[in-house]
């Protein structure tokens, strides 16, 4: 009996022969092999202006799949005992071979299968997060958005919809964070979704180590081990302009605006400040009379709007 990698072997010279095969019949096929033909063509571009092998592997596999659809559709469109119906049919018994050795390994747990797997699962394990830092997440030697590729000898359980992140970040925000802390992580499709933090480890000069808990978009995570994302620690709706921009009277913060050389007091309620930036918004009338400032000291009521042209405080 032939092995596995034979049986593979043979397969993919007969996808070969038959994709060769139908590109000579001058029969009119189905809207569906038009369809998957342009699929092909399209991976096939892919694969040769792409340089990682992961990637190009799993191109590969998508490209015979495709073949392979398209080569029963083919079939049934075909009459007996053409060369491509010959083709199909030795294709067919391999492929049978192929099922009649192959193993059944039963889960002792019920969940999703995922045939995604790149070694990780046992290192990056979630029951504990102590062995995780920066430099052990550096030593993986990741790439940013490397898709993992699917495994035809492995699989994985996936039991539940939760999902890891773990970055280290030295901003103040993550430094002042708790554990137990929601937050929001945009994605790199700019999806923003909640997050817990579930770990936090103080590195010194490495800064600070999450880990955040996710429930949303997991399934559009799988297929990655590293991607990019910004950590959203809060958020408001305004207009950001320059600390150095703002002044106070009392405890009324304003800004100095230029327009046409003509230079005017807005007052400004300041939402969220940073050590350079603040997010500000107008007050109405009323608002300020219910503050108490006396609203007789303006000419009339100002507001500020985006692209108004700020003074900067000259010190």
């Amino acid at each position: 009996m032939e092995n596995e990698d034979d049986l593979k072997d043979k397969i993919e010279k007969l996808d070969t022969q038959i994709q060769e095969a139908l590109k000579s019949e001058n029969t009119l096929f189905s809207t569906d092999i038009k369809l998957l033909e342009t699929q092909i063509e399209e991976k096939l571009g892919n694969v040769y202006e792409n340089t990682n092998i992961q990637e190009v592997e799993q191109y590969k596999k998508d490209i015979s799949s495709s073949i392979t659809k398209k080569a029963k559709i083919a079939g049934d469109l075909t009459p007996d005992g053409s060369y491509i119906k010959q083709l199909i049919q030795q294709r067919s018994e391999y492929e049978n071979q192929l099922n009649t050795n192959s193993k059944y390994i039963y889960a002792n747990k019920s969940g999703i299968i995922s045939y995604r797997v790149d070694g990780l699962e046992s290192k990056l394990t979630v029951q504990d997060f102590s062995y995780l830092s920066k430099n052990f997440l550096e030593s993986l030697n990741l790439k940013n958005s490397q898709i993992v590729a699917i495994n035809n000898s492995s699989a994985k359980i996936i039991d539940n919809f939760k999902s890891y992140i773990a970055c280290s970040t030295q901003t103040e925000e993550a430094k002042n964070s708790q554990v137990g802390d929601i937050i929001k992580l945009r994605l790199p499709n700019s999806e923003e979704i909640s997050a817990e933090i579930v770990s936090k480890k103080d590195e010194g000069d490495d800064g600070v180590l999450l880990v955040f808990e996710i429930t949303d978009s997991v399934e559009s995570l799988i297929n990655y081990r590293k991607i990019i994302f910004d950590i959203i620690w809060w958020s408001d709706s305004g207009i950001k302009i320059p600390n150095d921009a703002i002044q106070y009277e009392g405890d009324f913060a304003y800004v100095i605006r230029n327009r046409a050389g003509y230079e005017e007091k807005i007052i400004v309620r300041v939402l969220r400040q940073n050590e350079k930036y603040s997010i500000v918004e107008n007050y109405s009338t009323q608002e300020l009379e219910e503050e108490g400032y006396d609203i007789s000291t303006l000419d009339s009521k100002k507001s500020i709007s985006i692209y108004d042209e700020i003074i900067i405080k000259k010190y």
